[in-house]
């Protein structure tokens, strides 16, 4: 694991440590490729330099997050964004936390992406990417 997101994990409070760290083994373990970092102060998984799931502590509870995750079709997340195409679910304690669920999200994750790595250059505009699966 990433030695910063484990900094990260080990410095929240008891119970949304044990989230953090299911959430980040679970996330290298489906997506081996993905480059993790500690990125606007919050752990994030890249695909190509492409920002693709990350979480953070937030009033709820520990908020994940996929940037393309309004278009994985999924009930179990929440579409925030109506600008871009982030979708999140909530979590308060790891017993919540749907194995098969999140599995299927971040294979989708890997298919279905939204190029946020040159939004500045394209001047806000999204535009999906033609990814492998």
């Amino acid at each position: 694991m990433n030695q910063e997101v484990q900094a990260y994990n080990d410095s929240q409070s008891a119970i949304y440590r044990e989230v953090c760290k299911t959430l980040s083994e679970i996330i290298d373990k489906e997506l081996p490729l993905a480059e993790s970092k500690i990125w606007h102060r919050h752990p994030v998984w890249f695909l190509d330099g492409n920002p693709t799931v990350g979480y953070s502590i937030q009033k709820h509870g520990v908020r994940l997050m996929f940037w393309s995750g309004a278009d994985f079709g999924e009930q179990g997340l929440n579409v925030v964004g109506k600008k871009f195409k982030d979708a999140s679910i909530f979590y308060q304690q790891v017993s919540e936390i749907d194995q098969e669920d999140l599995v299927r999200w971040l294979e989708k994750s890997k298919a279905i992406q939204w190029d946020y790595k040159n939004i500045v250059k394209r001047k806000g505009e999204l535009v999906r990417l033609r990814c492998k699966e």
